[in-house]
C-alpha cells in the first residue's frame, strides 16, 4: 500500500465516520474521531452485512481494499449510537 493509498483510505474512513456521527446526533472530537469512527463503522457495518446475509453496497477499491461506503455509514452511525447511550451528556456550564 502506498502513502497516497493510505491518505485515501483514511480519507474514505473520515468521511464515512462523520456522516455516522451526524446521523447519530453524537459527536466527539474532530478529524481524528471521525477516522476512527469511519474505520470501526466499517467492521461493524461488514460484520451486520455479512451476519444478515446483505450485499455490499457502493463499494470502494482501494489498494487491493473492498470499503463498503453505505454499511461504513450505517456501522458507524451505530457505533456513535451506542457510545452516546452509554455516555453520561455533557455539563452545561452558565
Amino acid at each position: 500500500m502506498t502513502i497516497v493509498e493510505f491518505l485515501l483510505l483514511l480519507l474514505v474512513a473520515g468521511f464515512c465516520g462523520a456522516l455516522g456521527q451526524s446521523l447519530s446526533g453524537y459527536s466527539r472530537g474532530g478529524c481524528l474521531v471521525a477516522i476512527v469512527v469511519g474505520f470501526i463503522g466499517t467492521l461493524v457495518g461488514t460484520w451486520l452485512a455479512r451476519a444478515t446475509g446483505l450485499p455490499e453496497i457502493f463499494a470502494i477499491s482501494v489498494g487491493g481494499k473492498s470499503i463498503p461506503i453505505i454499511w461504513s455509514i450505517i456501522g458507524g452511525a451505530l457505533f456513535c449510537a451506542v457510545l452516546g447511550l452509554i455516555t453520561r451528556p455533557r455539563r452545561v456550564v452558565d
